[in-house]
Formats: structure tokens, C-alpha cells, sequence
């Protein structure tokens, strides 16, 4: 489980498929240019690579994966072909910074929303633009994934836990704050790039629970029909 918040950045060394998938290689000790630094300061390196542990958990750009090889500054992790197909990841290519998240340790701060890592779909960005210090950065959605958006609701979008600010359909708003946009990948993206979306757990397990409702209801509908028949 993650929050979306961002701690750490990478740097893809390469993707090398196969006919199982993938093994995906980021880097995350080359000096990445960011307007603040801490985003990769030593301590927080430091931290990464002590907990990257074979078998361990990260997400990248929203995707969780397992990791299966570490070594001096770099881990590798492998991708099935559903990743492969249900992320951006089929497109990245080497030297993209990506965004790196560890998993959400008991008792500590929920600063963003509930992410499974889980990715739902692959967006396209319409369009990043500056507004004096802050940017707006716009996302079209796919088909699939439009019910679950909601204006003032969550998305994550490769790993960073926005609120939709509005919501003019098919396209999603965010207002993306100077913090946000020098210590994750936003400032390198550009309109046509894809990017990795994962709604919101509580939209889609309410939406489950309403389709299970519907379904029992109808069952029971039909059982009563059965019984006035004389069946």
C-alpha cells in the first residue's frame, strides 16, 4: 500500500523484454536536477537502498513491482506482459526519470490518498502549462476509467496522488504546485506522453458493492416470479 507522496526519483537504465514480459533497471544515484534538492539528498538514497531488499516492494511511477536484483545504486524488478500492457512502461526508455515510492509503514502519515499500486489504465497528457508559479497540468482519460472520476476527487498519476480539479470530460484538470512539479516527474513530461492512472480504491468498491446489490435483487426478483408460477 502507498500514499502518492512522492520521496524519491530514478532514472530508467534500460527494459529489456522478453517473451514473459520484461526486467525494467532504474537508477536512483545520479544527480537528477531538481529546484529542491531534497528530493534526492544523500540521507534519502541512502534510506532507499538499505530497504531494497531482494523481494522487496517499490512503486514506480504509480506501478507496484517486485524487486529482484539490487545492486550499488540501481535495482531491477521484472514485468509481466499485463504490466507491460496495462502500464506506460511499454514506452519507456532508458534515461526517463520515473517516480519511486516505498510502502506505507504502519503508523505513519497518510499524506496523500490509498494507493495499491494497482494500475488501471493509461492516460495522455493534453497539455502542461505554467500559471505564474504553479502549473496546470491536464490528462485525458480513458473511456473505461471516466466513471470514477469526480471533481475535488483523487487520481494517481504515475504514483502522485492529485485531486482532480476539474473535471471537464474526457479531460481531467490538476493544479500542480511548485513542490510537486520539481520533485517528480512532471517536469519532464509533455503533451502526447502516457502516464500511468489508478482511481480511487473507494470508487471502485463502491461501485462493486452496488453492481453485487443490483445482482441479488434481481435473483430474488426472479425467485418470487418462480414462486407465483407455482415453480
Amino acid at each position: 500500500m502507498f500514499t502518492g507522496i512522492i520521496e524519491h526519483l530514478g532514472k530508467v537504465e534500460g527494459l529489456k523484454r522478453n517473451k514473459k514480459g520484461g526486467r525494467l533497471k532504474v537508477g536512483f544515484g545520479r544527480s537528477i536536477k531538481s529546484a529542491d534538492a531534497k528530493a534526492l539528498a544523500p540521507e534519502l538514497q541512502s534510506e532507499l537502498q538499505s530497504k531494497l531488499k531482494i523481494g522487496a516492494s517499490i512503486a514506480v511511477n504509480g506501478c507496484c513491482l517486485t524487486v529482484v536484483e539490487t545492486g550499488k545504486g540501481f535495482f531491477v524488478a521484472d514485468l509481466s506482459t499485463e504490466t507491460l500492457h496495462r502500464t506506460s512502461f511499454d514506452k519507456l526508455a532508458a534515461g526517463r526519470v520515473v517516480n519511486l515510492e516505498l510502502p506505507v509503514r504502519a503508523g505513519a502519515p497518510l499524506g496523500g490518498h490509498f494507493v495499491q499500486g494497482h494500475v488501471d489504465g493509461v492516460g495522455r497528457v493534453a497539455h502542461l502549462k505554467a500559471e505564474g508559479e504553479n502549473w496546470w497540468l491536464a490528462i485525458g482519460v480513458p473511456e473505461d476509467l471516466r466513471r470514477y472520476v469526480a471533481e475535488k476527487g483523487s487520481l494517481a498519476v504515475d504514483g502522485i496522488s492529485l485531486t482532480v480539479a476539474r473535471w471537464n470530460h474526457p479531460i481531467a484538470d490538476f493544479a500542480i504546485i511548485p513542490h510537486t512539479y520539481a520533485n517528480t516527474n512532471l517536469r519532464e513530461v509533455a503533451a502526447g506522453d502516457s502516464v500511468n492512472l489508478e482511481c480511487d480504491i473507494l470508487a471502485k468498491y463502491v461501485e462493486s458493492l452496488m453492481k453485487g446489490r443490483a445482482e441479488i435483487t434481481a435473483s430474488r426478483w426472479t425467485i418470487e416470479k418462480l414462486t407465483e408460477e407455482g415453480f
